[in-house]
């Protein structure tokens, strides 16, 4: 019986002149405005915006920290199916014999770049050292946070949250948008990968809301990743320069302010928006070429004056332990405990005492100790072992709010990243086969982000555990935390090149984020065509800044970056569902078309 073709007749109505010409008035009405409202809501009731954010964000964790976990789990396993199965990974994405566009190197470059070379530079240190104070096994309290016995699930982790789960994630966007567009001639855009389900209806409505889906996704999701590497760029320069008006200088180390972080936005978005008029062919390769030679320099000077030895012994227990922790790291998934569950869980004399036992023993980012300390009256009168028994009854609220905190926070940012990241590396991986494009995006990038997180962040931890930093590394603010270990490794002239180094490294890496972004929104708009005006690219460089801004704003000084975070969490969960029905549609796709083959050979051969 023969199959039917797929349905390739994607149709996206466009402007045939004026400002819009060559683009969806519906996707860019309906994103456009979304963006504007938000920044007039950040800006005129800012105290308003980031309480109805924060109570929002918390509230859809409660309800979909399980969705979270379970689905990128689904996802891991779906692209190591699809590579696995010689019918599917050995397809091209293009016509048979196609080359691919960019060399290894450059495409290996622009991937790096654009998909974690800002949270590398961010999280690279203050990942494990954080983790290595605070996991599910340090918080359960079977071992004590920031000693030799918690480096495992330290590390275990930290490997989780950047590696093949985290690359999955802009795999399956990637894969999906890539294979439809080279193998089928289809849009390159976010519609085109649902075709397969849902047909001529993307044609439609429907079509308009999934692309606006993915452009709210990625401007949220650009916009943290910008706000943590602006952070950091401040960090930087005021480690080179000293300067205090860029800091807030009130807290127990000094920490960017807003008005330091508005100024390095500004910075950053104009040398973007430059980038971005240049095209990718230029600005965004060259870039990303020089992003990787500088990252090899920071990694060749932790090499040679850090803890390597300790760092590469890290590496290799730690990925023997990711791996045989690898299908419960994917699925193992905390849900909220109730002030009801946790009052009957306590022992009989601690039951008159709930309440003021419930915030000390629940909360996660505490200890057994801060939690003892907190109490008074005749709650702090309990003896030992109910006190014990009361923290324990506790342990399932702190897992969640970890988890929830953390974990689930690392999914939503990838997921609101994915289509920013995935459409890209769609764009510059023509020729490739699906085999080639999974294991280069997932597994490669994977083992250069495990690397740099043991070598970089192992000896942040080595310099703690000796004695060496005295605490100032734990001590520092999170984007703080590389400049520290640095000024504990190094000194005089050396030290502050290195230094400069990071800084303009810091600077390309969110440069690269910004104009892949703003071209990736672009070629949304316009319905997949990549040939995007600069005006354009102008106008939505305008719009993230004013985004980004307006929410750092909103947050006020005690934590600039909240109101970014909880708008990111907030709108990635919609795209998480597109992404699951990505799946399901590329596993269709695929299946039909090995099928369509068959039936052509057997055709041919009679």
């Amino acid at each position: 019986m023969s199959i039917k073709p797929p349905f390739t007749d994607l149709e996206i109505r466009k402007a045939a002149s004026g400002f819009y010409q060559g683009h969806s008035l519906a996707i860019a009405f309906l994103s456009k405005g979304i963006m504007v409202a938000l920044v007039i809501w950040a800006l005129v009731w800012p105290a308003n915006a980031n309480g109805v954010l924060g109570s929002l964000n918390w509230a859809l964790l409660e309800g979909f920290n399980a969705f979270y976990i379970i689905i990128v789990g689904l996802f891991a396993f779906f692209l190591f199916i699809v590579a696995l199965l010689p019918q599917t990974g050995k397809r091209i994405m293009g016509t048979p014999g196609e080359k691919p566009e960019f060399s290894n190197f450059s495409w290996f470059s622009m991937m790096f770049g654009a998909g974690l070379g800002v949270g590398l530079m961010v999280f690279a240190t203050a990942e494990p050292l954080g983790l290595w104070g605070s996991n599910p096994v340090v918080v359960a309290g079977d071992v004590a946070g920031n000693t030799e016995a918690a480096l495992t699930s330290g590390f275990r982790y930290t490997f989780l949250h950047y590696g093949f789960h985290a690359w999955a994630i802009y795999v399956v966007t990637g894969l999906s948008l890539a294979y439809y567009a080279y193998t089928r001639d289809m849009p390159l855009t976010i519609r085109s990968a649902l075709t397969p389900l849902f047909g001529k209806l993307m044609n439609g409505f429907l079509g308009h809301v999934v692309d606006v889906l993915g452009v709210v996704a990625t401007i949220l999701g650009v916009s943290v990743t910008i706000g943590f590497g602006v952070s950091q760029f401040i960090d930087g320069l005021y480690a080179i320069t000293g300067m205090e008006w860029m800091m807030d200088m009130t807290g127990d180390a000094p920490a960017p302010a807003t008005v330091g972080l508005i100024a390095g936005l500004l910075v950053i978005m104009s040398l973007s928006i430059i980038s971005a008029v240049s095209g990718v062919g230029r600005g965004v390769k060259y870039l990303s070429n020089l992003n990787l030679v500088l990252s090899i320099i920071l990694l060749l000077t932790f090499v040679v004056f850090g803890s390597f030895l300790f760092a590469m012994t890290t590496y290799a227990s730690a990925m023997v332990d990711y791996i045989l922790n690898f299908i419960s790291l994917s699925f193992e998934a905390y849900n909220p405990q109730s002030v009801e569950a946790f009052s009957a869980a306590l022992p009989e004399a601690a039951q008159p005492h709930a309440a003021a036992l419930a915030d000390g023993a629940r909360n996660a980012w505490g200890s057994y100790d801060g939690f003892v300390a907190g109490l008074s009256g005749d709650a702090a009168a309990l003896d030992e072992d109910t006190l014990r028994a009361a923290y324990d009854a506790g342990a399932d609220q702190r897992l969640f709010g970890w988890q929830a905190g953390w974990t689930t926070f690392y999914w939503a940012w990838w997921i609101a990243f994915s289509p920013f990241v995935g459409l890209f590396l769609a764009r510059i991986s023509k020729g490739r086969t699906v085999r080639e494009f999974i294991i280069g995006c997932v597994f490669a990038p994977a083992l250069v982000c495990f690397a740099w997180m043991t070598i970089l962040g192992g000896t942040a931890i080595d310099l703690e555990l000796t004695g060496n930093a005295e605490g100032a590394i734990i001590g520092a603010s999170n984007t703080a935390k590389l400049f520290v270990t640095l000024g504990q490794m190094l000194e005089g002239g050396l030290l502050s090149a290195i230094t400069v180094m990071c800084v303009v490294l810091i600077l390309t890496f969110l440069v690269t984020s910004a104009d892949s972004g703003i071209l990736v929104m672009n070629t949304i708009m316009s319905g997949g065509d990549q040939e995007i005006g600069n005006k354009h690219k102008i106008i939505w460089g305008l719009i993230l800044t004013s985004v980004i801004g307006a929410l750092l704003l909103a947050a006020g000084e005690n934590n600039p970056l909240d109101a970014l975070r909880n708008a990111m969490i907030i709108g990635a969960l919609p795209f998480t569902m597109v992404m699951g029905l990505m799946c399901v549609s590329l596993a269709k796709a695929l299946f039909r078309d090995q099928k369509r083959d068959a039936a052509a050979s057997t055709a041919a051969a009679e």
